[in-house]
This record gives C-alpha cells, structure tokens and sequence, in this order.
C-alpha cells in the first residue's frame, strides 16, 4: 500500500501512458477488473512517486508484486529482478502462446510469470475467453508485446 497520495493528474497521465492497459500481464481495464497505480519501486524500497516509477497494474498483478523486487532464480541460485515496463520491452521477456500463457523467455521473464501468478488456471482461462471474443490480446498490448529496443 502507498504511503503517498498519488494525485489525480499523476493517476491520468500513468493510465494515459499504459492505454489502459496492465503494464505487466496486457489485459485492458475494460475487461471487468480492478486496476491499481503500482510503485515499480516501492517505496519500502526507496522508489518514488513520480510518473517514471509509477505503472499501471491489473490487480491481480499488483497483489502478487506487493513490494517485492524480484524473486530467486532456482536453477542458479541468483537473485533476478521483475520486469520493469519503464525500462524493459515486454517481447524480450515474455511471448503469448495459443493456449493464452504468457511464457517466459529470460530470467527475468521467469521471475515475473512466476511470481506475479501470470499462469493461474483462472487466469489463463479469462485470458482465453477475452481471446475468443477478440478482446486479449488488444491492438495496443499486440503493439508492447511486438516493439523491440531500438539497435
């Protein structure tokens, strides 16, 4: 939970920037789910409550987060850091399957699906039937999930 207000101004220019979209998992906050303004770095953490440190966040994604930087990686024992949307490119680090799992391609990638529940049946299976009905993924989250950093 923040500890500072997060203006209204603040609030339209973060959900402006995500298109309404969850910065993390893609889904739109049209789809009949809590959104919340998340800390990327909370500020337990030192983070701030400025617009490059604050991000748009399905609730479902911002509970599992909760204040957590990361989380282990237990093939090498190494401390990984979850996916930052101000700073990282969501198809490095994840893909959409045909089944709507979001599958993880770097330690990062790993870190984040796992900890942040992307792959719960229950969500999987609202995945699925926004994709059935063409609303997963959205013209803009089709976007995030093509654009790659600039060579």
């Amino acid at each position: 939970m923040s500890r500072t207000y997060v203006s209204k101004e603040l609030r339209r220019l973060v959900v402006k920037r995500a298109e309404n979209l969850c910065e993390y998992c893609l889904i739109q906050d049209t789809n009949g789910v809590s959104f919340q303004i998340d800390h990327i770095i909370s500020e337990k953490h030192g983070g701030s409550t400025t617009v490059e440190n604050l991000c748009y966040s399905c609730i479902y994604c911002n509970l599992q987060k909760g204040s957590d930087l990361g989380s282990i990686n237990w093939e090498t024992g190494g401390i990984v850091r979850f996916y930052n949307p101000r700073r990282d490119f969501w198809g490095e680090h994840f893909r959409l399957n045909e089944e709507a799992k979001i599958e993880p391609i770097t330690d990062v990638g790993e870190v984040t699906v796992r900890i942040f529940d992307f792959n719960n049946n229950e969500r999987i299976v609202e995945r699925q039937v926004l994709m059935e009905v063409g609303r997963y993924p959205s013209s803009q989250a089709l976007e995030i999930m093509a654009k790659k950093p600039e060579e």
